[in-house]
């Protein structure tokens, strides 16, 4: 009983250990791929790290979450060898904000102190990683962006070139989402399910976003068979859970009314 005890003991130590871990290799791993992400307000790299050193403590933390792991160096080198395209995604990211939000003064004030662009250049990171197969990592680091912006967009998700979020609070993104080119997203929007079943795990639950929409804030888009077409502007606080052409307009046809009040408005 004591050795189940201290084996018990030993794996939580282990998970305890795997998150310290993968939340400080996050900044370091972010501010490698592009040094201006919010590193002096989000990021606190302890340091800059250089390629072998980020490697190094990678194989380390997979380590830690499968000790038989025997794939892991092969891992890691597929890992970093596609982190050269998450940089161009990156800096296509941060250009199509700048062209797009007129307070933007230029990509690299987008870099470095737009939260949405923190959310994103996480996912990318996190997405890649998701990709390759690894466990648990892609979601700390999509936590940490959760709980520091309060974007929630699962590692699993395909985003397109050019994506832009603008302010960002209370945005959902779920794990079977597709989203095309050049889409704009703002504040509490949600890219849901229309069931939470488990047996819908490996079925594609999520809308699908094609390029160049513009979703605004509250809207929420649900259900796997969704798709939203091609130039299309979803409303604000619209309710979607049907497929529409592209070129549509969706808006609410809730009208709000305007009355004058000739002293003290009750």
């Amino acid at each position: 009983m004591k050795e189940g005890n201290q084996a018990e003991l030993d794996q939580k130590i282990r998970q305890l250990e795997v998150v310290v871990r993968a939340k400080n290799y996050h900044s370091g791993l972010i501010s490698f791929v592009h040094p201006h992400v919010l590193c002096e307000t989000l990021c606190y790299p302890e340091k800059v790290y250089s390629e072998e050193e980020l490697k190094v403590e990678l194989k380390k933390i997979l380590l830690l979450l499968d000790e038989n792991h025997s794939s892991i160096t092969y891992t890691v080198d597929q890992f970093f060898g596609h982190l050269g395209k998450v940089r161009e995604l990156l800096m296509e990211d941060a250009r199509f904000i700048a062209e797009n939000d007129p307070a933007a003064s230029s990509a690299e004030e987008v870099a470095m102190v737009y939260p949405g662009f923190f959310a994103i250049a996480t996912y990318r990171i996190a997405h890649l990683l998701y990709v390759a197969g690894v466990p648990l990592i892609p979601r700390i680091f999509s936590e940490l962006a959760h709980s520091k912006t309060g974007i929630d967009i699962n590692p699993g998700a395909h985003i397109g070139q050019g994506f832009f979020i603008d302010h960002g609070t209370g945005i959902v993104i779920g794990e079977t989402t597709i989203i095309g080119n050049n889409v704009k997203i703002y504040q509490g929007v949600t890219l849901g399910a229309l069931s939470v079943h488990k047996a819908d795990a490996e079925v594609k639950r999520h809308p699908t976003i094609e390029d160049d929409v513009t979703i605004y804030a509250g809207a929420t888009i649900l259900g796997g068979d969704t798709v939203v077409g091609r130039e299309s502007i979803v409303g604000g606080n619209v309710w979607l859970t049907e497929s529409v052409p592209p070129r549509t307009k969706i808006f609410n046809n809730m009208e709000s009314k305007i009355v004058y009040c000739k002293n003290i408005c009750k």
